[in-house]
């Protein structure tokens, strides 16, 4: 055997224990693009799902409110979003005001400011906690806007809501009725409703109608506006586990392939 014949089978060796020690690493970073992938056509079918659901609520003709003492066992899957209407009177003295901006579900609605969140009191003293609509920076005032604070009974058409808090929303401030998040149950709690007796529902109504006098809050209905990207997003997870296979199959063939040397060593 010459030395030539000796010194390229080390290299050859070395070439193939290189994509062989690449070949676990390649294959989790290929089932990882592909469980991504496949993650968001699973995203796909339950949007489309949400999608559907949220239009055959909203689209659905006003019903009664349930009645309090069903409540408790109401299902948020089955229940959030469905249109109710039912007659109670504003508690305006206990307002909260929800920071907010521009929503995906109100495009009537642009630029900072708040959601009014107002007890609804029935005749029993249980409580439905509405939310009203919005105002602009500047008008969180209710003196700044007096004409809309409607009194007596009136007839409130709306859509049911469970609370949200996102992780990264700052914390509430009571003391200056100031809140960061829709959180029915610590808004209630913070305001002394459902003592004794009373029993505050533990959703809150997105309110339709009635428009106020001088339109402040504003109200308005919910429009089904939810982003549906994931097919676009999947194809692109999908795409790189493939570009990825392509490639490394590729190198590993090449590197598998003796390399052809020319002239001679000194």
């Amino acid at each position: 055997m010459s030395s030539d014949a000796g010194a390229r089978r080390p290299r050859r060796e070395l070439r193939q224990r290189t994509w062989l020690g690449l070949l676990v690493p390649a294959l989790l970073a290929f089932a990882v693009l592909v469980a991504l992938g496949t993650w968001q056509i699973q995203r796909k079918a339950w949007k489309e799902g949400l999608i559907a659901a949220l239009t055959e609520r909203l689209a659905a003709p006003p019903q009664a409110l349930p009645a309090a003492k069903t409540w408790p066992s109401l299902d948020r899957a089955s229940d959030e979003y469905r249109r109710v209407k039912f007659d109670a009177e504003f508690d305006h003295a206990h307002e909260a005001l929800v920071y907010g901006a521009a929503s995906a579900f109100r495009p009537d609605v642009s630029g900072p400011g708040y959601w009014v969140f107002t007890p609804a009191r029935f005749i029993d003293g249980s409580v439905v906690i509405v939310n009203r609509g919005f105002v602009p920076e500047g008008r969180q005032d209710p003196k700044s806007r007096a004409a809309g604070e409607i009194p007596g009974k009136v007839e409130i058409v709306g859509a049911m809501r469970w609370g949200d808090r996102s992780w990264f929303a700052p914390d509430d401030e009571p003391a200056k009725n100031l809140w960061f998040a829709r959180d029915p149950p610590a808004i209630a709690a913070a305001k002394g409703l459902g003592q004794g007796p009373n029993l505050v529902a533990p959703f809150y109504v997105e309110e339709e109608a009635p428009m106020p006098p001088g339109g402040l809050p504003q109200p308005g209905p919910i429009v089904v506006n939810l982003p549906d990207n994931h097919l676009q997003y999947a194809v692109t997870w999908y795409g790189l586990a493939l570009v990825l296979a392509v490639v490394f199959i590729a190198w590993a063939f090449s590197s598998r392939r003796p390399r052809q040397t020319w002239g001679v060593d000194p």
